[in-house]
């Protein structure tokens, strides 16, 4: 079996996985319109300013309840049973993949929720969107690695933290640029640099994933 083909039959597990425990992805759709509930009534005029930062704070942690699951709820029978099957690529490939279309319905999830009780202060959607496509493949990946890494230490929750902030704030702050600027809240000519930027963190940390998870996966 070839490795596209791998990363499909995993993918379509990891779906079924998914369909079969949907109190896991009604939590984080529980916790996504509480939080959105609640800041509207704690604030009901927020200034665009704080609509950016609160609603990546949202995405943010909403990413982390979400993919923290991905390899820590494999146990290691299960993953021994993995290791002899497929190739170590097409397990982080995938996981990658699945969990960048998660969390890019949670984050356009979240935006509606924001627009139905906050407001919608967005004047370049194609920017905004771009923000959102790329801002969950990099949470998507750093928080795979992280979920990988942690799934072979005992103390998984301190060790996500511990690893993941370093490695997330660089994404967090282009996408608050980006997003600052598809509010119109700066005027920043140099756009198509920023998104070059974020491209290029993602592709650096999808590239250090690829390059030592199998050997993560032999432990």
């Amino acid at each position: 079996m070839g490795l596209a083909n791998e990363i499909f039959f995993l993918i379509r597990k990891e779906l079924l996985l998914e369909w079969r425990q949907k109190y896991a992805i009604s939590g984080i759709l529980l916790y996504v319109v509480s939080t959105v509930f609640i800041v509207y009534f704690a604030s009901q005029n927020i200034q665009n300013q704080a609509w950016n930062s609160l609603f990546w704070i949202v995405v943010l942690f909403a990413s982390v309840n979400a993919i923290t699951k991905s390899f820590v709820q494999e146990n290691s029978n299960r993953q021994l049973y993995y290791y002899s099957l497929v190739n170590p690529l097409a397990v982080i490939l995938s996981k990658i993949v699945y969990n960048t279309l998660l969390l890019l319905v949670l984050s356009l999830l979240s935006y509606a929720a924001f627009s139905l009780f906050v407001g919608n202060p967005i004047r370049h959607a194609g920017q905004f969107y771009l923000a959102l496509f790329l801002g969950s493949a990099g949470f998507s990946i750093t928080f795979t690695f992280i979920s990988a890494v942690a799934s072979k230490a005992n103390n998984n929750a301190t060790l996500m933290a511990i690893l993941g902030f370093p490695l997330i704030i660089p994404i967090l702050l282009t996408l608050l640029k980006l997003s600052a600027n598809a509010l119109g809240l700066i005027q920043d000519s140099a756009i198509d640099t920023d998104i070059t930027i974020l491209i290029a963190i993602d592709f650096i940390l999808l590239g250090m994933s690829i390059l030592l998870f199998p050997y993560l996966w032999r432990d």
